[in-house]
């Protein structure tokens, strides 16, 4: 079935056919329409809706409800986002499974409620406390929205670790068709070895991110490390027109929407420009990314260019050869337009 859908329901929507147990949230501009959505749909299937007091209790609700085995989500804004920093780091330490839907506003601080893509660092990073990461998803469209919380939700169960799936204004306020799934997804298996059930089967689970032991900490940090290693396989990009291009942008989210329109415009004249979208940023496609080295590159993003901070590191890391790699930006909740980006290939070229 095919709807008109508000992308910011696009995300109820697949964390509905996900199987998701219960929304805790707490509204703010410009994700408010999830936690509205939420609170109409999930309580109408005969499954859990709350309004917590502030992201910080929304956090912690989803970490509880996580330990329990349940499919547990939350969705905010910037200013939000940094309050669940804490919970997503003992999330990730103790091995609980959970998504939370990030749209991104202008910052830092309280800023506007227009589009930016500033909390990249904040997600890809880990802006808690301790060397942790949360894998992150990266959408560009009202569908990817729906599809892309629904498999935050098996991602997240498969390697018990929070999700994050990092969208944006622009995304979260569009209106777009989208296909709705076509079943809900199956319950993750195995979730009843590690959880907190209430039951005598479940007494031994235990669930804890305190360890006073430095050498057990220290394993505990290792085993993350290599499970964050694992994850290396879930790690995909897209790529568009790209085989002949001697320019090739590189940009998530919004971004690549108008970067794609600017790769027509260009090849239209005779250009040949191609688009490299990261799928997941983290694990990021640094394999793919790195086969383009000796490309013409362009990053196109809204922040200062964290995300183009990233493409050199991963370069670095990946063949120790940094090419030059080009940066069309704005800030603010101003969004780059696509002759700007046009215009930085044809001075390359």
């Amino acid at each position: 079935m095919v709807r008109l859908m508000k992308g910011n329901e696009a995300v109820v929507a697949g964390a509905l056919y996900a199987g998701c147990d219960a929304f805790f949230g707490y509204p703010i501009t410009p994700a408010s329409e999830i936690a509205h959505a939420a609170a109409e749909w999930l309580p109408a299937v005969g499954r859990v809706f709350i309004q917590a007091e502030c992201e910080t209790a929304s956090i912690n609700m989803v970490y509880g409800a996580g330990a329990a085995g349940k499919l547990a989500m939350t969705a905010t804004s910037g200013p939000g986002m940094s309050l669940m920093q804490e919970g997503l780091s003992y999330m990730a330490g103790t091995g609980i499974p959970g998504v939370v839907v990030n749209i991104q506003r202008a910052g830092p601080a309280l800023g506007n409620v227009y589009t930016e893509q500033a909390d990249y660092n904040q997600a890809v990073k880990g802006g808690g406390h301790g060397s942790y990461h949360a894998m992150v998803l990266a959408p560009a469209s009202v569908q990817e929205l729906c599809d892309g919380t629904m498999r935050a939700f098996a991602l997240a169960f498969q390697y018990r670790t929070p999700v994050i799936v990092l969208s944006d204004a622009a995304q979260g306020q569009m209106t777009e068709s989208m296909r709705l799934p076509v079943v809900e997804h199956d319950r993750p298996a195995g979730v009843a070895a590690w959880a907190v059930q209430g039951t005598a089967a479940s007494r031994g689970n235990l669930h804890t991110s305190i360890f006073l032991d430095v050498d057990v900490l220290e394993g505990i940090n290792r085993d993350l490390q290599r499970k964050y290693a694992a994850m290396q396989v879930e790690a995909a990009a897209e790529e568009y027109r790209i085989d002949d291009a001697e320019v090739v942008f590189l940009a998530y989210g919004t971004s690549s929407r108008i970067a794609r329109t600017a790769v027509d415009q260009l090849r239209a004249t005779g250009v040949r420009a191609g688009l490299f979208r990261p799928l997941t940023l983290f694990p990021f496609p640094r394999e793919a990314l790195c086969r383009l080295a000796d490309r013409k590159l362009v990053v196109v993003e809204m922040s200062c260019g964290q995300f183009r901070e990233d493409v050199i590191g991963q370069f670095a890391a990946g063949i120790r050869k940094v090419p030059e790699v080009q940066l069309v930006h704005r800030m603010g909740g101003v969004l780059v337009s696509v002759d700007a980006v046009a215009e930085a290939a044809r001075k390359l070229v």
